[in-house]
């Protein structure tokens, strides 16, 4: 029997849409894994549940970009293609509505899709010549100092070169897919998914000449903190996260295997943008 997964938001206008898809594809044969989502900070669907099968033909998200988040988590390396369905504003991941639902559906199951590849950050945490943490985000990592801290000393080298020593209250590294999340709100630009490269924006840095820094998709970024920090949090895709010290490496670089998005036809990503940024203007 065919397979599908499907995500949702715990909240009863998903929970509604997510039964009427199961009833839906039980009468085409079709099983559901179905999955709800974890509350934001509580370790996200990896540590709380099985990861998803490797045969599922796609994996439908019902919620916002943190339901997303939480579902690309779950889906973790398989080769999965996956689809969101927004419910409120518009979101960057979630792009379709509540009732382009069973079309896309449909259009799934009959193969008639295509998938777009979006680039991950693979993530190492090295204490003591030890991995003490490996995870792979979709959006980005951020290393963030607390409420009470200082700021922060963040040495970054590019492929074992030096770059700087950033003194700030800390530091994203994002893909282009989360150029539009933190790393927007901290000043960066927004790049599209489609332009290879990684993203470092440093978040409120003492060293105004310290700008965002676009480097190639290929690169080794490797971050230690100054012995002077404390009180630091590491967070991937702000689905959970981990306390560092000067005594840890942070490695971060493109991870091997991209997330499969199902492309929507006459979905575009500036359609999206602007209605997400309330950019003025309309289309000619």
């Amino acid at each position: 029997m065919r397979r599908v997964g499907l995500f949702e938001k715990n909240d009863p206008n998903a929970g509604a849409q997510g039964d009427r898809l199961v009833q839906w594809l039980k009468e085409r044969n079709i099983a559901v894994v179905r999955q709800t989502a974890s509350p934001p900070g509580s370790g996200g669907s990896r540590e709380n549940r099985p990861p998803a099968p490797p045969d599922l033909l796609c994996v439908f998200v019902l919620g916002g970009d943190g339901t997303f988040l939480s579902a690309v988590r779950w889906i973790g390396d398989r080769k999965i293609p996956v689809v969101g369905v927004k419910f409120g504003d518009v979101g960057f991941l979630a792009e379709i509505g509540e009732d382009a639902l069973l079309t896309v559906a449909g259009n799934v199951l009959a193969g008639k899709f295509t998938t777009k590849p979006r680039m991950r950050l693979s993530i190492s945490v090295i204490r003591k010549a030890q991995t003490i943490v490996h995870e792979t985000v979709l959006n980005d990592v951020v290393i963030n100092k607390g409420a009470l801290a200082r700021l922060a000393h963040i040495e970054t080298y590019i492929n074992d070169q030096y770059l700087t020593t950033y003194k700030a209250d800390g530091l994203i590294v994002a893909t282009p897919t989360g150029s539009t999340a933190y790393s927007l709100a901290a000043g960066g630009p927004v790049i599209h998914p489609e332009v290879p490269g990684i993203l470092m924006t440093p978040i409120c840095p003492f060293t105004l000449t310290n700008r965002p820094l676009l480097v190639p998709e290929t690169v080794r970024i490797k971050i230690r903190l100054g012995k002077k920090s404390s009180d630091i949090m590491l967070t991937f895709d702000g689905q959970a996260g981990i306390a560092i010290n000067h005594e840890d490496t942070i490695i971060v670089r493109r991870a091997a295997r991209p997330l499969e998005m199902v492309a929507i036809p006459d979905q575009h990503y500036f359609d999206i943008l602007k209605d997400k940024l309330r950019w003025s203007g309309c289309r000619l």
